[in-house]
């Protein structure tokens, strides 16, 4: 019994002995590092006080701290930054759907601002505005260096003022000016409009407007067509929207799925992840859909995009979306302000990041570049005759009227798409496949 007690001890001495070899390198280790975080915070003490006592004028010691907190936060990515109380009352302006500016979503690559994606209707949509265009002068004063914030702070002013902003553009030779007019951007989250028997949901963005205007559209679209019977599909349209709010997204996403995953996010502490879960009740009670998107679709879209892939749900068309898969938090600060801060990393249902990847469409199609006006007029102007168009052709005497009338519908309905393909090609074909699959019984 003495014998087992004594090596009981002994291994517990040893054990602390082990314990105490370990812990104090670590502890010695922590203690430097804190030491050294220390002696930063010091360096950058006696730097902002010799700037304040030696600067070539008077320095505004409020803006100066600001800038300091604001290149902290900018040099982690792209998306992290320091709201002053301005611009955080901006900020939440713009998410309850109605702001001042010039109606484009930006974000910062090679030191140029670069184009998420134009707004719909807004003064930069009208002026030709593109996503994946470089904006590199505004009213001829360089953005590059200027951070983020500082950039689009130049292109913040009167509603009603003039401003020139220089564009780089990929396939132009040469960067060029465009004029814009400020105005009041007034966002409508969603819009909807009947081709044939398809309901297509333009989403703009994902504001606090955005799952109610979504849910009311669609109502007044399937009540137009005459219930829910003579719907044949739904073609969601989230091209050229930069995101918005994450719950929005999931509850765009939840209209349409029964069950299943939406979306995770990840962070740093395995404890701060979440996952977010679909509920009982499909807004168009599994009829087919069909998602579009571009290199203008980014963040939310891109979650309500990959979620309803994922669960093939529905059928995603058009171009590569932005890869923008991160979640930031927006926090209040003293002040008045807040940090945009980075927080996590979001997940499509079957666990795929979409960081800097984006969502592959399942049908990749590119929207072709209008044609010259002339071309188009010249392109309409040519019909080619038929039997009916010769003389003394024989009649058709073999339909009944009511068969007459529907050819007739039928024939126009095909003139309406073949004129939608030269205005949206992208869009026609998305409504093509979901007519193809009402013709293959698939519509239920």
């Amino acid at each position: 019994m003495k014998k087992f007690v004594m090596a009981v001890m002994g291994g517990s001495i040893a054990g602390m002995l082990l314990t105490t070899q370990i812990a104090g390198p670590l502890l010695a280790q922590e203690a430097q590092k804190q030491s050294s975080v220390y002696e930063q915070l010091d360096l950058f003490g006696d730097i902002f006080e010799r700037i304040r006592a030696q600067y070539v004028e008077e320095v505004d010691e409020g803006k100066l701290i600001e800038a300091a907190i604001n290149g902290m936060l900018t040099s982690l990515d792209p998306h992290s930054s320091y709201l002053p109380p301005k611009d955080f009352d901006d900020m939440q302006v713009q998410t309850r759907g109605e702001f001042g500016g010039l109606g484009i979503e930006v974000t910062q690559e090679e030191g140029f601002v670069k184009v998420v994606s134009p707004i719909d209707g807004t003064p930069a949509d009208e002026a030709g505005i593109e996503a994946g265009d470089f904006i590199t002068h505004v009213n001829g004063e360089s953005v590059l260096g200027l951070t983020l914030d500082k950039a689009v702070d130049l292109m913040r002013g009167p509603v009603g003022s003039e401003i020139v902003i220089t564009v780089v553009r990929e396939g132009v030779d040469e960067p060029f000016d465009v004029t814009i007019v400020r105005d009041v951007i007034k966002l409508t989250a969603v819009r909807s409009r009947i081709e044939g028997n398809t309901v297509v949901l333009r989403v703009t963005t994902f504001n606090d407007q955005t799952y109610p205007n979504l849910e009311e559209k669609l109502a007044e679209g399937i009540k137009e067509l005459g219930g829910i019977e003579k719907l044949n599909g739904v073609v969601l349209d989230l091209r050229n929207n930069p995101g918005g709010l994450l719950n929005q997204g999931i509850r765009v996403s939840d209209a349409f799925l029964d069950a299943g995953e939406i979306v995770s996010t990840r962070g740093r502490n395995p404890a701060d992840s979440d996952r977010y879960n679909a509920t009982k009740g499909d807004l168009i009670e599994g009829k087919p859909m069909v998602v579009l998107i571009n290199g203008g679709s980014a963040s939310a879209s891109e979650i309500v995009a990959g979620a309803l892939q994922d669960h093939r749900r529905a059928i995603v068309v058009g171009t590569k979306s932005f890869g923008k898969g991160s979640v930031q938090t927006v926090m209040p600060l003293k002040g008045d302000g807040a940090m945009r801060l980075t927080t996590a990393r979001y997940y499509t249902p079957s666990g795929r990041s979409i960081q800097a990847l984006g969502v592959s469409p399942d049908i990749v199609v590119e929207q072709p570049p209008r044609r010259p006006a002339a071309e188009e007029d010249e392109g309409t102007a040519r019909r080619t005759r038929s039997e009916a168009d010769l003389r003394g052709s024989l009649d058709n005497d073999s339909l009944t009227e009511d068969e007459r009338r529907q050819i007739e519908e039928e024939r126009k309905q095909a003139e309406e798409a073949a004129k939608l393909r030269e205005e949206d090609y992208q869009l026609a074909y998305a409504i093509d496949i979901l007519k193809g699959l009402s013709a293959l019984g698939n519509g239920k």
